[in-house]
């Protein structure tokens, strides 16, 4: 049973609709002792950082999501899903969940760091294929199996990921910039893309995390 992790910041619907075309058993709240029973869990987002751990920490799913990480269940994180799971974000300077190690900066930060001159907008808005960490197709993650290589996904962001251990990172996306698209630690696995927005690419992701 896939659990969905609703906390009033989440591209819920879009999640519903990809898990119902996979015919896939579901549950979806806003409560977590409604999703204690799961044995994997779909961490979705979008929007705020800030604002996202303030709902977090009212509907107690930030207790809920470290206790889960914690005891090696599987868990998926989306867009800003991928990004709380770190420990700090730039978006309303706020400490994050610290399922992984790294921070949340804005593109323009990384940009002005890495001395790179650019005419890309803010935020990265549309489809982007994949580099991946190794050169086999799948990215050294079983969630890629089945997956063509020469994909594109979905993305809507302005902030990036940059983890402390770059190890972790098992696609790229190039938007000015090296572009974590998927981590992957332990029994956690985040996507900056949609993948419930990526079409038949992104559904195989999902059937394989549901399997």
């Amino acid at each position: 049973m896939v659990g969905i992790v609703d906390y009033n910041a989440g591209n819920i619907k879009s999640v519903e609709r990809a898990l119902g075309f996979l015919k896939a058993d579901y549950v979806l709240s806003k409560n977590p002792a409604d999703l204690e029973k799961c044995d994997r869990l779909i961490f979705p987002g979008v929007g705020e950082a800030k604002y996202a751990m303030e709902q977090l920490k009212l509907t107690g799913f930030n207790t809920f999501l470290k206790d889960w990480a914690q005891a090696q269940k599987p868990l998926v994180g989306i867009c800003l899903g991928s990004q709380i799971i770190f420990e700090h974000s730039e978006e309303g300077d706020v400490e994050c969940l610290g399922l992984l190690k790294g921070t949340i900066r804005h593109f323009e930060s990384v940009w002005k760091d890495s001395k790179i001159n650019t005419n890309l907008k803010v935020p990265h808005i549309g489809w982007n294929n994949l580099e991946y960490a190794e050169k086999a197709a799948n990215g050294s993650t079983p969630l890629f199996d089945g997956v063509d290589p020469k994909s594109d996904f979905y993305f809507v962001h302005s902030y990036l990921i940059q983890p402390s251990d770059s190890s972790i990172v098992k696609a790229w996306a190039d938007y000015g910039c090296k572009v974590p698209a998927c981590v992957s630690q332990g029994s956690i696995t985040a996507f900056q893309f949609h993948p419930e927005k990526s079409g038949r690419a992104g559904l195989k992701i999902l059937e394989n995390f549901i399997k």
